[in-house]
């Protein structure tokens, strides 16, 4: 996200600059003219309808509103421009410094909800009611005090065996970097297209009673791990790097070093201090830590993205440290019994591996063996570890096209349908049986490829499915697609084609499992018993029932 800025570091009149294009006369007078016409209106409120009639929007279709409040809080300072009184001054700092009735010092909970875990080391967002006991720690025990995040931002909270151990705060990439740039090599324009994938960690801090414990690494590494879909979630796009400042008078940054942040250099010594930029000649020492993988090529722009709709699939990631991926009944146990239909020789993925990777792939929305090539590469490298990737590098998508085009789909869609069947408990459940055509399937004189599967209703996951040759056949289909899966409790519904005496008595006396189907002309001596029974009221009403 791009933000305002002057052209000018000494704070005197100038050319005014938004998102590296200049507000020129014109744009002013228009802002002048808005701001006549709704002087009863607060800044913010102001700001969304200045927003909306340039058409600024962040990159997640949302009003660019902080950017704009900082555009009009500048021309106000340059220009004369009379912006309604602010309501919210000195508010902010007033609530930071308001601790928790909860907080105390001796406390063993500092204001935060225990996560409930069973892991020792939990990271997440805080929530709402969180915020105020978050920035009162930053402004007791940081050295910058707490100060609100510029941009997109999102606070965590770290626990250690259900104590909040760390606050760290997460805010959008500053927009004068130096060192940073010459990293990334990208100019001014590819700066502005991709400054909203760059996030700075700019608050770190561990509570008192977790110093000492040799926590710092593994909580940033934690929270590295899920930085990028906790953006997404909440801002509609993913994040491609890190970056942080460390004041080397104070620090040694020993805890980004330990989690392999790459060490880029000394800044110039300048500070923003409101609009202007000072000289303060303390440098800081900046640190960087790509999310994704070839992340400079990315934000440069050599390496292409993929269109709009392939990066909604690939920027969704799983939570895979609550994956059971390993040990009894994990997916790696299951894909690890597929037959490798690979040539030893060369093999640098096992096909556990990959067929894991596309399968969590899958869950995350990829539809493409393109998507599922570019979701893994975008991994940390401790993920792909976790999944079995040598030196931490994602397989090739060609890897991941030789590997699907020879297995056999109906053995890999019984076991990853097993795995799914397990994870999801279906006990009083719905579970829909339907068959579809594959769109696309029909290949010259061969026929569409025809599927049945088995649907849990509000899960929406697919834990069994199997090929039939023409839609008749979908009858004969149902005893080999629940065979293997255990349904006692389930409720079965299906169309009129599966209201068969034969299917209904092996969903109850062979599954322990209830039916819903529906009755058509297909069967018409039980529709017509059903039409005699008169069942209209059924169930009763409340006029009806006793």
């Amino acid at each position: 996200m791009g933000s305002a800025r002057a052209r000018r570091a000494d704070g005197s009149s100038g050319t005014v600059s938004f998102r590296g294009k200049p507000i020129g006369p014109t744009a002013i007078a228009t802002i002048r003219r808005l701001i006549r016409s709704r002087s009863d209106w607060t800044r913010r409120r102001l700001a969304r309808v200045v927003c909306e009639h340039f058409g600024w929007r962040r990159p997640n279709g949302d009003p660019a509103i902080r950017s704009c409040l900082d555009l009009l809080c500048r021309l106000e300072q340059r220009k004369g421009l009379r912006l309604p009184p602010s309501q919210r001054r000195g508010v902010d700092r007033q609530r930071a410094l308001q601790a928790p009735a909860v907080v105390s010092t001796a406390a063993p909970d500092p204001g935060f909800e225990p996560p409930g875990s069973s892991e020792p080391l939990v990271v997440r967002p805080i929530f709402p009611h969180e915020q105020a006991a978050w920035r009162f720690w930053l402004d007791r025990e940081h050295y910058l005090g707490w100060r609100p995040m510029v941009g997109e931002s999102i606070g965590y909270v770290a626990f250690w065996e259900d104590r909040a151990a760390a606050v760290l705060g997460w805010a959008t990439g500053t927009l004068h970097n130096a060192v940073r740039d010459r990293f990334i090599g990208w100019d001014e324009a590819a700066k502005r297209r991709g400054l909203h994938r760059v996030v700075g960690n700019v608050r770190f801090l561990m509570l008192p009673e977790a110093r000492g414990h040799s926590l710092a690494s593994r909580i940033l590494a934690t929270n590295l791990r899920r930085l990028s879909r906790d953006w997404q979630e909440r801002y509609g796009h993913p994040v491609w790097l890190a970056e942080t400042f460390v004041d080397p008078t104070r620090f040694r940054g020993t805890c980004y070093r330990a989690s392999n942040w790459l060490d880029l250099g000394l800044t110039q010594g300048w500070s923003r201090s409101g609009f202007r930029y000072e000289r303060h000649d303390r440098p800081k020492r900046v640190f960087v830590y790509p999310l994704i993988r070839r992340a400079v090529e990315r934000l440069c722009g050599v390496l292409p993205c993929a269109s709009s709709a392939e990066r909604k699939e690939v920027a969704a990631m799983l939570d895979v440290e609550r994956l059971p991926l390993r040990g009894e009944g994990g997916l790696f146990e299951l894909l690890g019994e597929v037959a490798d239909p690979r040539k030893r020789r060369g093999i640098r993925h096992s096909v556990a591996t990959v067929l894991a990777l596309g399968t969590c792939a899958k869950l995350c929305g990829a539809r493409s063996i393109e998507a599922i090539a570019q979701w893994a590469e975008d991994l940390p490298e401790e993920t792909l570890r976790r999944f079995g990737c040598r030196r931490g590098r994602a397989p090739s998508e060609p890897t991941f096209r030789r590997l699907f085009g020879r297995l056999s789909p109906g053995e890999l869609d019984r076991r990853v349908g097993t795995w799914l069947a397990r994870r999801t408990p279906i006990e009083g459940k719905g579970v829909a049986i339907d068959g579809k055509t594959v769109r696309g399937s029909r290949d010259g004189e061969e026929a569409a490829v025809h599927l049945v599967g088995a649907v849990v209703h509000d899960e929406g996951v697919v834990v069994a499915q199997t090929r039939v040759a023409e839609k008749g056949n979908e009858i004969t289909s149902v005893e080999p697609l629940l065979g293997g899966l255990d349904m006692e409790g389930a409720v079965i519904t299906g169309d009129a084609i599966f209201t068969q005496k034969d299917i209904a008595s092996y969903l109850v006396e062979q599954k322990n499992a209830d039916y819903l189907f529906t009755v058509k002309d297909n069967q018409p001596t039980l529709k017509q018993d059903i039409e005699d029974l008169h069942l209209e009221a059924f169930p009763p009403s409340g006029q009806n029932a006793r």
